[in-house]
């Protein structure tokens, strides 16, 4: 089974308090952050907190990623020799803006792999998109390595990228989510909605979430632990959901027991894609119940 990402919490990288209680806040992934979060006088301490935080805090079924620094950075490469050997399921790539980024980082993990002992390829990468350029190149870079399962948007650095104002609303991100969302699913790749920065303005998160999730994005990062709850639960299948995914696939394997080619439910023609949602549906629960 592939890991579920419905909420993925930003953690900064030299806040020993939130690295030690990361596995409580109830998150699917959490994000040890090297990258905005920390002032580059602050990066070697930082670094080295996630590293031991890595290698020795239970973390449970809540999986561990990193953000880097950007390959275009000074700091990407010290990032790499402490983060790499304490085995992060993933590391979120700042600034992606083509595939020869993602390929120059898949190429540097698999030395480093290889001189570690560890499986080759184990070590996902996430590209963060957050320029106009990125959003651009959304295709390539979702289809560039092997690596690469999941697509992430960083909405703030892209706006100011745009020359546009972020509000709450979204209309400037609108055409960007979209693209992300397209790029990914025509890779059969995941793809993770930007977090809402307000941290005080709860309403207003369910409905940006909710708006995200009828996009078609997989989840959507967060900035607070207070966030992660009403995340977890959008993206979770409703009860409603569960019993009539339930029932449409009840009624076709019925239909092929009975031979019959042209199936119904409630007055409604049973089609193939509806079948596929049901089917999604039902593996999420799978996921959520299996806490992966």
């Amino acid at each position: 089974m592939k890991k579920i990402r419905r909420t993925m919490l930003f953690m900064p990288g030299n806040n020993p308090g939130m690295l030690v209680n990361g596995s409580i806040f109830g998150a699917d992934s959490v994000i040890f952050d090297l990258e905005d979060a920390v002032s580059p006088k602050e990066k070697d301490g930082a670094r080295i907190l996630v590293r031991n935080a890595l290698k020795t805090l239970e973390y449970g079924k809540t999986e561990r990623v990193v953000r880097i620094n950007a390959l275009s950075s000074p700091y990407w490469e010290a990032d790499l020799k402490e983060i790499v050997p304490a085995r992060p399921a993933a590391l979120l790539q700042a600034k992606v803006e083509s595939a020869k980024d993602v390929l120059k980082l898949h190429k540097i993990l698999s030395q480093q792999e290889e001189q570690l002992k560890i499986p080759i390829g184990s070590i996902e990468i996430i590209p963060l998109i957050e320029t106009a350029l990125g959003i651009k190149e959304a295709f390539n870079i979702a289809s560039s390595s092997q690596r690469v399962k999941t697509l992430f948007l960083g909405a703030e650095d892209l706006t100011a990228d745009l020359q546009a104002k972020r509000s709450k609303k979204g209309w400037e991100i609108f055409y960007s989510r979209s693209r992300l969302v397209v790029a990914a699913r025509s890779c059969g790749k995941d793809v993770i909605d930007t977090p809402f920065t307000d941290v005080n303005d709860l309403e207003g998160l369910e409905r940006d979430t909710r708006f995200a999730k009828e996009l078609g994005f997989s989840g959507k990062a967060a900035i607070s632990p207070r966030h992660i709850s009403i995340i977890n639960n959008v993206f979770s299948p409703s009860e409603s959901e569960i019993k009539y995914a339930q029932r449409v696939l009840e009624t076709i394997e019925q239909a092929k027991q009975e031979g019959r080619g042209v199936v119904a439910l409630d007055g409604k023609m049973i089609d193939a894609p509806v079948v596929a949602r049901s089917q999604q549906v039902l593996t999420m629960v799978k996921y959520i119940k299996a806490g992966i």
